[in-house]
């Protein structure tokens, strides 16, 4: 069997110690900020998390860009002349062109490379849960899952795995045409918190409203209690956006309530973090239904 190498987007939100020790190869998305074009990379090399939301915060402008054509084709075939293969795991379709982008690269290379395996999976998920999908991936790889077997199983998969989240201001989602059906929550959002979740289209769709910040961090965990698969069994993902505080609370309600593999906290990265604003906290799970 030829050894294959996993690749995904700086959009699953992991730490670089985390991606290093996973063997991922991470492909940097880009982002604006004012005046000032950078790459998301994991280590925060160009521009700090905590700058990003601090520039956000004060009011300027910002927004994003896909990975390339010629800069997938330039990875995969580096991976390929070392004759490898490789899989690639996606930001969701619903949100981003950027599956479309590896497809026109994977079959321009399939024609180079007619005896290589090159697989392209839109993840349908976003953040934290494209990070949890890239890490279920890595052990099954470990556990010896040759690279189609790897590609069929992320593909049954992918719909399992669950995100709850809540935002501090769903009308800057909604200006970012990241929130389908925002509008009929414009109206009453003083002093309301809204939940919200990742549908089987990969897509941000808002679920319901609670009266402030606890209770919509306390919504995130009911959820995961009507839904979560084995949570004993579980890695669970926490990503936030410059919210520690909220993070690590829903991390103790978890832990009162499971006795989880363990729990992951991370930052919700610019790329994302541009559409979702400062203070949002994602919760993901493997459940049934998404």
């Amino acid at each position: 069997m030829r050894d294959y190498v996993i690749i995904t987007d700086s959009t699953t939100d992991l730490s670089p110690q985390m991606a290093e020790e996973l063997g991922l190869i991470i492909l940097p998305l880009g982002f604006v900020v004012g005046e000032d074009s950078y790459r998301n990379y994991l280590d925060e090399r160009e521009l700090s998390i905590k700058t990003f939301y601090q520039r956000v915060l004060a009011g300027e402008s910002v927004s994003t860009s896909q990975i390339s054509t010629n800069e997938y084709i330039s990875v995969f075939r580096a991976i390929l002349e070392e004759g490898k293969d490789l899989i690639y795991l996606s930001l969701s379709s619903g949100l981003s062109a950027t599956y479309e982008g590896s497809l026109f690269a994977r079959d321009q290379l399939r024609a180079e490379y007619p005896l290589a395996k090159i697989h392209c999976v839109d993840s349908l998920s976003v953040s934290g849960g494209q990070g949890l999908l890239a890490y279920l991936m890595v052990q099954n790889k470990r556990a010896g899952m040759n690279v189609d077997e790897l590609c069929a199983w992320t593909e049954a998969n992918r719909l399992k795995v669950c995100h709850w989240f809540t935002v501090n201001d769903l009308m800057h989602l909604y200006r970012h045409g990241r929130c389908s059906g925002a509008a009929a929550f414009a109206g009453s959002l003083l002093h309301i918190q809204p939940v919200l979740h990742v549908d089987d289209e990969g897509k941000l769709i808002p679920m319901e409203k609670v009266r402030n910040a606890k209770k919509a961090l306390e919504a995130l965990v009911d959820k995961m209690a009507l839904t979560a698969q084995d949570p004993q069994e579980q890695v669970i993902f926490i990503n936030h956006g410059d919210n520690l505080e909220g993070a690590l609370y829903v991390e103790k309600m978890i832990r009162e309530r499971w006795q989880v593999k363990d729990v992951i906290i991370g930052y919700i990265g610019p790329v994302i973090g541009a559409h979702t604003s400062q203070g949002v906290i994602a919760l993901l799970f493997l459940g049934d239904p998404r």
